[in-house]
Formats: C-alpha cells, sequence, structure tokens
C-alpha cells in the first residue's frame, strides 16, 4: 500500500475509534474522510459500516470527482460535501460529520450555534452557521452557500446542516473530531442554557 494512503487510513481510524468511543456518533450513520497528500484524493468510510466496524481494508480511496480509485463497497452517500470541501480548503486534511443529538437539535432553531463558554470561544473564534440544504445529502447546488461562508471566514472549523448534523474540518481527521466533540459540547451547553433561562434559573436574553 502507498506509505501516503497508509497514513491517511490511520488517521482516518485514529479519528473513527475517537468518534466511537465519545458517542458522537451512534449506530452507523455519519462519515470521517482523511485527504492523501499529493494524491489529489481522499479515504472515506463506507456506507452502512459504523465507525467503530472501520479497518484499513474496508475503506475506499476515491479522487475529489468522487471516482472509486480502491475499495469493495459502497461508499458514503456524502462523496460531494467531503470532495468539494477539499477542493475548496487546501489546507483541510481531515473532515468529521456526526449526527450529534444537541447539535442537530439546535439546528432545527435555524440559528447559528453561539460559542456560550470561554473555551469555545477561544477554539472557534466564531459562531457555527446553521446551513439549510433540502435533501438529506448535500449536493453540488448546496455548496455555494458553504463556500460562502469559507470565503466570509477562512478559518471557521466547522458548520452545522438543519436538522442533519455538524461537519468539522481541520488539518487532520483526528483534530477535526475533537472540533466535533467541541461543537456538539457548545450545542448542548447552548440548550442547557436556553433551558435555564426559559425556567428562570438564569437571567437574561
Amino acid at each position: 500500500m502507498d506509505d501516503l494512503i497508509k497514513r491517511a487510513k490511520e488517521d482516518f481510524l485514529k479519528a473513527a475509534a475517537r468518534a466511537a468511543l465519545s458517542g458522537i456518533q451512534t449506530g452507523t450513520g455519519g462519515n470521517i474522510s482523511t485527504r492523501v497528500p499529493e494524491r489529489n484524493c481522499m479515504v472515506v468510510k463506507p456506507s452502512g459500516l459504523s465507525f467503530s466496524e472501520s479497518t484499513a481494508d474496508k475503506l475506499i480511496v476515491a479522487d475529489f470527482d468522487c471516482k472509486i480509485i480502491a475499495g469493495n463497497l459502497k461508499p458514503t452517500r456524502e462523496m460531494v460535501l467531503h470532495s468539494s470541501l477539499y477542493k475548496l480548503l487546501p489546507e483541510v486534511g481531515g473532515i468529521v460529520h456526526t449526527h450529534s443529538v444537541y447539535s442537530t437539535a439546535w439546528s432545527l432553531s435555524g440559528q447559528s450555534l453561539p460559542l456560550v463558554t470561554k473555551h469555545a470561544d477561544a477554539k472557534m473564534k466564531y459562531p457555527i452557521p446553521v446551513v439549510d440544504t433540502v435533501a438529506m445529502d448535500v449536493r453540488p447546488e448546496d455548496m455555494p452557500s458553504i463556500s460562502k461562508l469559507f470565503a466570509e471566514h477562512p478559518d471557521m472549523c466547522g458548520f452545522i446542516l438543519k436538522g442533519h448534523g455538524l461537519v468539522a474540518v481541520a488539518k487532520t481527521a483526528v483534530q477535526a473530531e475533537h472540533m466535533a466533540e467541541l461543537i456538539e459540547e457548545t450545542a448542548q451547553i447552548a440548550w442547557l442554557h436556553a433551558v435555564g433561562r426559559n425556567i428562570g434559573l438564569i437571567a437574561g436574553k
């Protein structure tokens, strides 16, 4: 196996193991990818495979036009999302998409996720925007609105798909998974903050 692909798969598997351990994604939902440097291709999760079941021999290698290079299983249905982000963001080496409960629930408000903790504010810099896509999968016609967000904030760490879950990006898949956990943690605290205000426990708007 090409050493660059091997290292990309190792990054993928570390991120997948962490995501499974943290509980940020259950079942077979969500997907992870890693860029293969110098190859203009990516490693992605097959469809119908949980993070905890992922192994190097099951992973898919595809180019940024979604053409399969290696792998026998059906690739994730979010190939367009991953390939488009790698084309758009050359500095990104890992992408994590999870159907995390609190982030998905927050997205139904249609409001950007506020950075309600000092940690979130230091790590993420900008409120996490919500992107409303009509279909379950991100389609090519959905990408202009996502591209616009990154044009406005080039160092943005991710976004939330309305009713679908979060997407985190970073230099590696492991770093993207850590960011995904932080986005989900922030969404949980934002929800608790909103509940606290509603019952009068927390003052303010």
